[in-house]
């Protein structure tokens, strides 16, 4: 059977189990184990992986993603972009989407998997039109949810739109782990016969059933690709495992070209990774209530997470029964990046509060504003009526009311920046960017930073 396997072990793997930690140096020594390993592609850049090296690790995303392809010799490399947000939490001007994505192409990126967390085609036009005009292969992803708007026939509708922008295939992006057999064979089945492009089935393990999708997909022969990971980052909150998988095809007779010698070598390099960041416990945690609450993983630390940050662990439940509530009020938005952020914030703030909605977070404005895109369904009139009274949303693709946003960078950065890489840093997180820079320039130079003298718009060194 010609089943094509991508990879996700240094993206999603590391992200969704080692909070996206892995150093370079911790993936350059295994990425030429996996290069043997026979994968299609492997998902190696984008998504947090850009933002965690220079905030928590002090590494740069480009040379970072340069060493990695130079380790992968024999396999396709793809990266996840969030549409207009790219590698980001909010959208960004045309300008930077551009520049962005012409040097992604630069750096030798073979396939851009693109989405939007509302499925707003208008926030993916952009992106889609910049990577094909730079040859590479445009994968478009579909956010997937469970509500009474996300149907057969509205996937189907979305499918047949990418097409028509430019898609050379579709993935089924089931963030949350929520996607069952019988509805991921017939969701793939119906994409799949309506546009006839490559159909690629990307799922979480949070609920326990990746593995059975998977195997249940590629037996059914409606998928021609699908994602997994090499355990230990693999499983829990991650794709299912390669390994797994592997067995479990070849027990129905079905040969998947792949060297597993050479997967299982690289195993035990990133169990010894794994045991250096995470108790092995953690590493290997599902949820079936995700069944239930539909809260992926990575939402479900954050909101734990912000419980205990206000002595409030015990409302736990509370906030997940909120959830799904904050979530219908909002047009049922996936609840992938952003989106989880802003309906998983403002759940808590509901429940902390005793009353709904008495506090409404500058973010929720924004979406309830359209300012993210197009809801997939109606938001509840009385949240629209609080939130924007006499205003009226807007109505067009929220990029278009932003003004071009290199030229503020390139200023902002003037001291440090030397390249269109820099620039994109600066750019996409000015914050994190440009310490990352300062301390940078500081080393290349060898300059005290505690004779350093910061003023609003100059750095000055004493001079002896």
């Amino acid at each position: 059977m010609d089943i094509k396997i991508v990879d996700t072990t240094l993206r999603d793997g590391q992200q969704s189990l080692l909070a996206t930690r892995m150093t370079t140096d911790e993936i350059m020594e295994v990425a030429p184990i996996l290069d043997k390993a026979g994968f299609y592609s492997m998902e190696v850049w984008g998504g947090a992986t850009f933002d965690a090296p220079l905030r928590y690790l002090g590494e740069n995303p480009w040379e970072r993603l340069d060493a990695i392809r130079s380790a992968l010799k024999n396999t396709k490399i793809q990266m996840l972009l969030r549409g207009q947000n790219l590698v980001g939490y909010r959208h960004y001007a045309d300008d930077v989407v551009e520049l962005f994505i012409k040097t992604v192409k630069k750096h030798g990126m073979d396939i851009v998997r693109i989405f939007d967390a509302l499925n707003d085609v208008r926030n993916m036009e952009k992106s889609i039109e910049v990577a094909k005009d730079e040859g590479m292969h445009v994968q478009v992803a579909l956010s997937y949810t469970v509500s009474p708007v996300h149907t057969i026939d509205y996937y189907v509708s979305l499918a047949e739109k990418v097409k028509k922008l430019g898609a050379d295939s579709i993935a089924i992006k089931d963030m949350a782990g929520i996607l069952l057999p019988r509805q991921g064979i017939q969701l793939a089945r119906a994409i799949k016969e309506a546009t006839d492009l490559p159909v690629e089935l990307h799922t979480h393990s949070t609920g326990g059933v990746g593995p059975t999708l998977i195997y249940e997909a590629v037996v059914s022969g409606n998928v021609d690709i699908v994602d997994t990971g090499v355990s230990p980052l693999a499983m829990g909150t991650a794709q299912p495992s390669i390994q797994t998988l592997y067995y479990m095809l070849k027990d129905a007779d079905i040969e998947l070209d792949i060297n597993i010698e050479a997967i299982h070598e690289a195993s035990k390099i990133i169990k010894e990774i794994v045991q250096k960041h995470n108790p092995p416990a953690k590493v290997y945690m599902m949820d079936p209530m995700v069944l239930k609450h539909q809260v992926p993983g990575g939402m479900l630390s954050n909101l734990i997470a912000q419980l205990k940050a206000m002595n409030a662990e015990d409302k736990l439940e509370e906030v997940l029964e909120e959830v799904p509530r904050v979530r219908k009020d909002l047009g049922y938005p996936p609840l992938v990046t952003p989106m989880s952020q802003i309906v998983g914030t403002q759940a808590v703030l509901n429940v902390l509060k005793g009353e709904r909605y008495a506090m409404i977070t500058k973010e929720l404005e924004n979406y309830i504003k359209g300012l993210y895109g197009k809801p997939p369904a109606p938001i509840n009139p009385e949240l629209v009526q609080k939130v924007l009274g006499d205003e009226k949303p807007i109505d067009v693709r929220p990029a278009d009311l932003l003004e071009p946003e290199l030229p503020k960078a390139r200023k902002l950065g003037a001291p440090y920046i030397e390249s269109d890489e820099d620039l994109l840093i600066v750019a996409l997180f000015p914050e994190q960017g440009l310490e990352y820079l300062r301390r940078r320039a500081m080393k290349k130079y060898g300059v005290d930073e505690e004779l350093v003298i910061y003023d609003e718009d100059v750095v000055v060194y004493p001079v002896p």
